[in-house]
């Protein structure tokens, strides 16, 4: 997969494989539709950052999920 390029399947690739990566339930409400193009590369660095770990702290799980948050839409 190219993540160079903003495209709406790489957001929604890049949403999916950190709630797989992750591995928690309430992070069932995140959709990939809430996410444009415009925060792309914000997300593409928080994704390439979950990727790059093995495990997260519990603090470390909020703050992903808050930064989540923070790029959604309308925020």
């Amino acid at each position: 997969m190219n993540l160079t390029e903003k495209s709406t399947e790489n957001v929604e690739y890049m949403i999916e494989q950190i709630k797989e990566k992750l591995r928690v339930l309430n992070f069932g409400a995140i959709k990939a539709s809430h996410f444009d193009e415009e925060m792309y590369e914000e997300l593409k660095e928080l994704y390439e950052l979950v990727m790059k770990k093995k495990s997260f702290s519990p603090n470390e799980m909020q703050a992903i999920a808050e930064e989540l948050g923070n790029l959604r839409k309308g925020k």
